[in-house]
């Protein structure tokens, strides 16, 4: 088959590969099945679209609201870590990892070191009306041809706890995951002994999905089951609309 002038290469071979597979069907109804996809090829609309759902700019960046500010972590944050930690000696916790002051430095440029190859994306949390970091939190476990992500490596100052910082936190994180890289899924995992945390991620409208049986081992030697629950984009409207309920906005 001979190309016409003005068609595309990859026009051509598609609507010609059409036309094979679609021999013997109605006549009227291939020529507009050809004619549709041809121009959504010269209009580069099919290709452009795939370039755009699979997207995913892992760079740091600042998300602010009304009560929190989440800015890119960097060495620059490991002094008033240490004092957030401290507030409540967040590292005697058995439920949740917090470095102590002789491993803050390690635990930033680990989350630093991921960040540069693109698979988590960590913050320090600042208490806007303080102008104070109370924590951390980060993306994890990024994907960006499946477009998701984990939230998680959560802990905030025994004073900031229970407050609208970390449901704001929350909020400004899904909204970014969501809106801005479009992902499809948000999940979280936590230990399935951390009751505050379980009843936590709850509220902010995910579901359980299941229990991760021995998933990990803790710095004490215990052999940890995580709980799994996740967020998905049809989800999304809905547990937006109650974070925001919840913070008044």
């Amino acid at each position: 088959m001979r190309r016409p002038a003005g068609r595309s290469p990859l026009a051509f071979s598609v609507i010609s590969i059409t036309r094979n597979w679609v021999f013997g069907l109605d006549g009227d109804l291939i020529h507009s099945v050809i004619n549709a996809i041809g121009k959504e090829i010269r209009a580069g609309k099919i290709l452009r679209s795939m370039s755009n759902a699979s997207e995913m700019e892992i760079l740091p960046v600042t998300l602010e609201g009304q009560y929190t500010r989440l800015e890119p972590l960097s060495l620059m944050h490991r002094e008033a870590l240490n004092v957030a930690a401290a507030d409540g000696e967040l590292w005697n916790s058995i439920v949740t990892i917090v470095p102590t002051r002789d491993t803050m430095a390690e635990y930033i440029e680990a989350a630093l070191a991921e960040q540069a190859k693109g698979s988590e994306l960590p913050f320090a949390i600042v208490q806007k009306a303080t102008n104070r970091i109370v924590g951390t939190t980060r993306f994890y476990y990024i994907q960006p041809h499946q477009r998701n992500a984990a939230i998680g490596y959560t802990w905030v100052a025994a004073s900031a706890q229970r407050t609208a910082i970390n449901t704001e936190a929350k909020l400004l994180l899904l909204t970014h995951a969501f809106e801005h890289w479009h992902c499809v899924r948000i999940e979280f995992i936590t230990d399935v002994l951390n009751e505050q945390s379980r009843a936590a991620i709850l509220r902010l409208g995910a579901r359980q999905e299941g229990i991760l049986r021995n998933h990990l081992i803790m710095p004490n030697g215990r052999i940890r089951d995580s709980v799994c629950f996740s967020i998905i984009a049809e989800e999304w409207p809905e547990v937006k609309a109650g974070l925001a309920a919840r913070l008044a906005l």
